[in-house]
């Protein structure tokens, strides 16, 4: 069981990539759904995440405006929009089931990673001219 990411290349500063998030094995519509990434030496960082529903969203402070989540549910498949990207976006990004979620605390793009899984293996972006 796990997601498969997709969407990911080279681009330049300014363009945009869409992402893809498909899931493997199980009907994703059950859970909150997270984007995260990753880029060299660093760790894993929350971008975003949508609640199962698709009625709620949440991102990091640094993509707000310029990063948009979205699910279809008939698809099996959630979605990151990338505009405007930049060389500090480049990364490896992943997607993941918030599985383990905290009574109270729904999920965010700040949740600890330990909440999460089915991870996939991830898709990588490079932003560069």
């Amino acid at each position: 069981l796990q997601f498969v990411e997709s969407g990911g290349g080279l681009v330049q500063p300014g363009g945009s990539l869409r992402l893809s998030c498909s899931a493997s094995g199980f009907i994703l519509d059950h859970y909150a759904i997270g984007w995260f990434r990753q880029a060299p030496g660093k760790e894993r960082e929350g971008v975003s995440c949508i609640m199962s529903s698709g009625t709620s969203t949440n991102y990091a402070d640094s993509v707000k405006g310029q990063f948009t989540i979205t699910r279809d549910n008939a698809k099996n498949t959630v979605y990151l929009q990338m505009n405007t990207l930049k060389p500090e976006d480049a990364g490896v990004y992943y997607c993941a089931a918030h599985l383990r979620p905290v009574f109270g605390q729904p999920c965010s793009a700040y949740r600890p990673l330990r909440e999460f899984d089915y991870w996939g293996q991830g898709t990588q972006v490079t932003v560069s001219s």
